[in-house]
């Protein structure tokens, strides 16, 4: 019956093209094993490009077809079953079609030595300090004086914009708050011993 089922979910949801499509990142993966069915899984090609799979560890399984991703489990796997003849079958569940909206927002991203590092949608004007903020401050151990704006331009150059956050504190550098652009990288170095 397993197996039934699982040729019927090879034939709708891949139809033709199981065996000739490659796998790529964020593609879902039913993977089954007859000999244990508690093995039997969903998995998710991560953006490395590998799956984690029990008794087998990590596997690359971008740009595999599903039947040369079944060979790799079965030569993995039957070290632990007695079974010579290892029944596994991996079917294609579903693979992104889009992008997701969110990746399409315009994004900024800060990193180092700051609370909430990550990256963050700019939906209006936002500067240099209002990004900051957006990520809970700097750090206790942040250079607060070598701050780093990299922005890449059209032709792939990058500009590094330096900013003092202890002079801008004090009322000075107030140019150096400059207004981000979607793509801006904000880097917050740690300080060094005697900073």
């Amino acid at each position: 019956m397993r197996i039934l089922l699982a040729l019927l979910c090879a034939a709708f949801l891949a139809p033709g093209a199981a065996k000739a499509q490659t796998l790529k990142s964020g593609d879902s993966l039913s993977i089954t094993v007859l000999q244990d069915p508690k093995l039997d899984r969903n998995v998710v090609i991560d953006p490395s490009g590998e799956i984690a799979f029990p008794l087998a560890g990590h596997i690359r399984a971008r740009g595999l077809t599903p039947l040369a991703l079944e060979n790799i489990l079965k030569n993995k796997l039957k070290n632990n079953y007695k079974d010579e003849n290892l029944d596994v079958t991996v079917a294609v569940i579903n693979a992104p079609k889009e992008i997701p909206e969110d990746d399409l927002k315009p994004k900024i991203f800060i990193t180092g030595e700051i609370i909430k590092p990550g990256s963050y949608v700019v939906r209006q004007k936002t500067t240099l300090m209002q990004a900051i903020a957006l990520a809970g401050g700097v750090g206790p151990f942040a250079a607060k004086n070598r701050i780093q704006v990299r922005r890449k331009g059209p032709s792939g150059d990058e500009t590094i914009f330096m900013f003092n956050y202890r002079a801008y504190e004090a009322g000075n550098d107030l140019e150096g708050n400059i207004t981000l652009r979607a793509g801006d990288v904000i880097m917050v170095p740690e300080r060094r011993l005697f900073e």
